[in-house]
């Protein structure tokens, strides 16, 4: 008898575990490293969702706490992001010319130093210039929240990961305002211990510094000058950087729920109308042997 009430246990257990965590899949289109590819999100209903409005951004306010889409997996080159054009917002590798893009190795960096990703349920503005200290008349980018995952896992394009919000980076891009996160997983190892900017110059030395220079450099190999920062570079802390995602969050509010005509703005279809998609997946294109060269930049 006790043998049979410890496994009606263990599967109420078992059920509220998944009814606190659901299981969120994926629907595979196409070859990846190509324009066609598609990673849908499958919710656990078995209907297609939109990464960019079907995950809930879940914050609390007293862990710090989001959930995060994880788009690029560290040590990786494929500049993969949620789509704002297509419907259900898959993830796709971003296009620039008609040609994939990949992200050049600046040394002594291979590809993307963390795990990059969004957060759900944010937007960043681009019909609203702003009218804070520090990012005054810049406008967002139309694009959720970015995020960049620190801990010690390589992260696989598609998790849905809970993460520790720990301060932001206010990036200028072509004049548009480009929020980035620093963010850990709340599983890893260090996430107890690491809260605040503070702690991840303790456990994380020169990461602060460095993801500051990645973003400054990265795309000056393709001829482009160095990126800018608001605020001097300096980074945002905690409660600043959670009154930023609160704002992202009411911008994504204002998209779902205004008659907002513009065709530039990311598409709102998501999850309800039984739509299922069927999975195609193709052998991967063949990466160009170009994107594993090496780039130094002289010191400034």
């Amino acid at each position: 008898m006790i043998r049979g009430l410890n496994s009606v246990m263990k599967r109420l257990l078992m059920t509220k575990s998944h009814l606190e965590t659901p299981f969120y899949g994926k629907v595979v289109q196409g070859s990846k490293f190509t324009s066609e590819y598609a990673q849908y999100l499958k919710l656990p209903n078995g209907e297609v969702g939109s990464y960019f409005h079907d995950i809930p951004i879940d914050i609390d306010h007293k862990k710090h706490t989001v959930n995060m889409v994880v788009e690029v997996p560290r040590w990786s080159n494929a500049k993969f992001e949620i789509s704002r054009d297509r419907a259900f917002n898959p993830i796709v590798q971003d296009n620039k010319n008609g040609k994939v893009r990949f992200v050049d190795n600046v040394f002594p960096a291979h590809g993307f130093i963390h795990n990059y990703g969004a957060i759900p349920q944010t937007w960043e503005d681009p019909t609203v210039v702003s009218a804070h200290e520090g990012v005054t008349g810049i406008k967002g980018d139309n694009d959720p929240l970015d995020c960049c995952e620190i801990g010690s896992a390589v992260l696989s394009m598609g998790d849905i990961k809970k993460v520790k919000v720990l301060g932001s980076l206010a990036l200028i891009d072509q004049g548009e305002l480009d929020w980035k996160v620093l963010v850990i997983d709340v599983n890893d190892p260090l996430a107890t211990k690491v809260g605040n900017l503070n702690d991840v110059e303790t456990y994380f030395p020169k990461l602060l510094g460095s993801t500051r220079s990645w973003f400054r450099n990265y795309k000056i190999p393709t001829g482009r000058p160095a990126n800018e920062f608001a605020f001097n570079g300096q980074y945002k802390s905690v409660q600043e950087t959670l009154e930023v995602i609160e704002e992202c969050h009411a911008s994504w509010v204002k998209l779902l729920e205004e008659d907002l005509t513009d065709k530039k703005l990311p598409q709102r279809q998501r999850a309800g109308g039984g739509v299922v998609f069927h999975p195609n997946e193709l052998p991967d294109a063949p990466i160009p042997p170009e994107v594993g060269r090496w780039h130094y930049l002289k010191e400034n």
